[in-house]
């Protein structure tokens, strides 16, 4: 089997993705003062999920079974962010009339004290069917679907190669 087919590679590769993404995601934040929603920071959880699940399978390096796990895991994470993305671009394709996710980060701070001020920052503010910012002709939470979708489909595949390997073994195939 070839280095880069390997379970372990596969998980640190996801690992990194999702390291590469949540630091995007800080820098449209934090450089461009995009002010992420509600949506984006439950996506952002998505793959803070995903990658410490991928890190700890990387670092593990389970067995057949442990890896198929793993994979399922991973692809239920990716299916519950991936189900935010495409909510949040159906939002941004059909906003509503009254469109507000909460209020903005300055008004929590000034009018609520911290220990109730920190919960609704963890949350999000802004508008979750607003689109901030686009490359390539996809907002953020179009290419957050993307990634959600490329995460499913590789762990798909490493469940898939588990359970073959695992036939393989035991001359079932």
């Amino acid at each position: 089997m070839s280095y880069l087919l390997k379970p372990r590679f596969v998980f640190v590769a996801i690992f990194l993705g999702c390291a590469g993404l949540l630091l995007f995601g800080l820098y449209l934040q934090h450089a461009l003062d995009l002010e992420p929603c509600p949506m984006c920071i439950l996506q952002r959880y998505a793959f803070l999920a995903i990658g410490l699940i991928a890190g700890v399978a990387a670092l593990q390096a389970p067995a057949r079974a442990g890896t198929g796990i793993y994979a399922v895991i991973i692809a239920l994470a990716a299916t519950a962010g991936g189900g935010v993305a495409a909510w949040q671009t159906w939002l941004q394709h059909n906003p509503p009339q009254l469109a507000d996710c909460g209020p903005g980060l300055e008004f929590m701070v000034e009018s609520f004290p911290l220990t109730e001020a920190l919960p609704m920052i963890f949350r999000g503010s802004g508008d979750c069917s607003k689109v901030q910012w686009t490359w390539l002709g996809l907002s953020i939470a179009e290419w957050s679907f993307v990634a959600f979708s490329g995460i499913f489909l590789v762990a798909a595949w490493t469940l898939a190669r588990s359970l073959r390997a695992r036939g393989d073994r035991a001359g079932l195939a």
